[in-house]
């Protein structure tokens, strides 16, 4: 991005979101990334409405924490929720709106919903507001418009929830790079990107502590092993390390959680071979030097059951990719991998700058 087009500093998002202006949020600094519409939940007005329907003209959403969800008892929209994006069943004001469609009658339900004192009695369910849950610990744990947009007005000290439309073009695809900055500089509204976010938190907050660090002998090499406390889930993250990775240099790497049916079982064939743990601590040590996460996602019973029923060629992508950098970049940045030749199939990642990281070659399975 240059400078002609750089983004405002954060406290200057902050403030308009702290006064009830609406900010334009961006995947990240790429040509290619997608934006939305964010104005804080609690101070959401007919005209922010009416503005994002007519502007941004994407679906107006609520980005919420789990701990609003579980003060509203809000169920999840389906039953298996497959996607990324966490929605549960649509809401509306259960008083003072007539159709619930109406820009004013939307910014109510909004209001309602993100009042301090609220309770499940002032919702009902359908509606026109779609609630998106968050992450725990928000853009630190997955670089999303929920996460960012529940993260914003919190840290602008106001309730964390926001109310959010992604921005579409003239012909209803998404409105991406520059043309964003366009639309944000056209209506007068202050730019933030995830990835901004994230290095605005990572500065300003602690979201891991490394508790303890240790030698482990393998058949592959003896590796450092450093043990991270994950206070938002009361979770523990593992980091093996062999060698010591310089910054500058791109280093083996390898970040998943442990799954039964490829780490446990070994399952695989050789038309579709996957890095499991025994194959990647291998690789790695035949390398000299690299990095294992190991990211502390318990699978549950069904997932399981899934994974065994389905043919090794439609196994899930792997769990950072999913999850868009994640608790494991951090984990990453701490032990001094910045860039990163990932062990992994080709995915596409988001907001990869706010993580100082850097994917230079992927290396699938062989």
């Amino acid at each position: 991005m240059s400078p002609a087009t750089a983004l405002p500093p954060m406290a200057e998002v902050l403030a308009a979101l702290a006064a009830g202006q609406r900010v334009v949020v961006l995947e990240d600094e790429t040509a290619e990334a997608t934006g939305c519409v964010l104005v804080a939940a609690e101070r959401a007005t007919e005209a922010d409405i009416n503005f994002m329907a007519a502007e941004a003209r994407g679906l107006v959403c609520m980005a919420i924490t789990e701990a609003r969800r579980a003060l509203l008892q809000l169920p999840p929209m389906a039953a298996s929720q497959r996607q990324r994006e966490r929605y549960t069943v649509s809401i509306e004001a259960a008083s003072g709106v007539s159709t619930g469609i109406s820009a004013a009658d939307r910014a109510l339900t909004l209001r309602v919903a993100a009042a301090p004192r609220a309770q499940p009695h002032d919702l009902v369910q359908p509606g026109h507001i779609f609630p998106v849950v968050a992450q725990p610990d928000g853009v630190l744990r997955r670089a999303g418009f929920a996460e960012a947009c529940s993260d914003l007005p919190r840290l602008a000290g106001r309730v964390a929830a926001g109310a959010y439309a992604l921005v579409l073009d003239d012909d209803g695809e998404l409105l991406r790079g520059p043309a964003l900055l366009d639309f944000a500089q056209r209506h007068g509204l202050p730019a933030v990107s995830v990835s901004a976010l994230i290095h605005h938190r990572l500065l300003t907050e602690g979201a891991l502590r490394r508790t303890r660090s240790s030698e482990l002998a393998t058949p592959f090499g003896r590796f450092t092993v450093h043990a991270y406390h994950d206070a938002p889930v009361d979770a523990l993250h593992l980091a093996l390390v062999l060698g010591r990775p310089d910054p500058h240099t791109p280093v083996l790497t390898r970040v998943q959680a442990v799954e039964m049916q490829r780490d446990v079982l070994a399952f695989g064939t050789p038309a579709q071979p996957a890095w499991n743990l025994e194959r990647s601590l291998e690789r790695i040590g035949a390398e000299g030097c690299g990095v294992l996460v190991l990211l502390d996602e318990r699978e549950s019973p069904q997932q399981r059951l899934d994974r065994l029923a389905a043919p090794a060629a439609a196994a899930p992508a792997p769990a950072f990719a999913q999850r868009a950098l994640g608790v494991g970049a951090q984990i990453l940045r701490d032990v001094g991998a910045h860039k990163l030749r990932l062990l992994s199939h080709p995915v596409p990642y988001r907001a990869v700058t706010g993580f100082d990281l850097e994917v230079t070659e992927f290396v699938p399975p062989g």
